[in-house]
């Protein structure tokens, strides 16, 4: 893996590629980032671009078991054998024979924690996933998923960013050993609309995409996932791992007084 990576070799920035659906941009996206020295590729079902993704891993010629590569399942697959089933599709559209983490996408729907994550307990144990992940998952689910799973809960992938720090579930990660990966770092583009974020980057010479991936980055137990697209946007977000925040850019951030989710379905199970 690596060497920017967490404690458990989980890279410390991904590619995102949630609404990524044109399939050669996808495809090019995926490649040019991993040609570049991304070593972490997340995806989902419900992004209906898996084929492409596989393609793009297929493409750039790096080692597979030097990519850590996550989907997700979604909440219409969660019964145990849909589970099963449509994560074998998965690995076929992806080109793969395993995968370094599979996820609960949300605890909605069809999500049972004895017979969602029994399913997960198999596959982990026959080899097929590395990893347990679950994915917009509060403290309750968590504690629920743990107490059900007898494979270790490895990750929990949240929507984080300055506007929304998460500062519960970052406590949770660390008390249980846990890596909370961190989806929409960049607020949807809201990171560049934030004063004392645009005051850091001009103090660095760098965006305030940078300061966000930067300050998610340097903390333990966190890993960042931004989506991208565009050779620039990729390379950018790539950039922000040489970005080192001092202790005055980080209390200013933590210092924001603001909770804005962009991610909130009627099912979300904080609603």
């Amino acid at each position: 893996m690596s060497s920017d990576a967490d404690r458990v070799g989980i890279p410390k920035l991904g590619l995102g590629t949630w609404e990524n659906t044109d399939p050669e941009a996808c495809v090019e996206s995926v490649a040019h980032a991993l040609e570049i020295g991304y070593r972490h590729v997340d995806t989902a079902q419900a992004y209906d671009n898996e084929g492409h993704v596989g393609e793009g891993i297929a493409q750039a010629g790096v080692d597979r078991e030097d990519v850590f590569l996550a989907t997700k399942v979604w909440t219409s697959n969660l019964a145990h054998d849909d589970v099963l089933a449509s994560t074998e599709e998965s690995l076929d559209k992806l080109g793969v024979d395993s995968l370094d983490l599979l996820y609960v996408h949300w605890p909605a729907h069809e999500y049972d924690p004895e017979d969602t994550l029994s399913a997960f307990d198999e596959l982990y144990d026959e080899g097929t996933i590395d990893h347990v992940g679950v994915s917009n998952f509060e403290p309750r689910h968590l504690d629920t998923a743990r107490e059900t799973l007898d494979a270790p809960l490895f990750a929990n992938q949240v929507e984080m960013h300055p506007l929304l720090q998460q500062d519960e579930l970052v406590e949770y990660a660390r008390e249980h050993d846990l890596t909370l990966v961190a989806y929409s770092p960049l607020a949807r583009g809201k990171v560049f609309e934030v004063d004392e974020l645009s005051a850091i980057a001009d103090k660095h010479g760098v965006s305030e995409a940078q300061v966000s991936l930067a300050w998610l980055a340097q903390k333990d137990d966190v890993v960042a996932i931004p989506k991208a697209s565009s050779y620039d946007h990729i390379e950018d977000n790539f950039d922000a791992l040489d970005l080192e925040l001092d202790d005055e850019d980080v209390e200013a951030i933590e210092n924001l007084d603001r909770e804005e989710r962009q991610v909130d379905p009627d099912f979300a199970p904080w609603n």
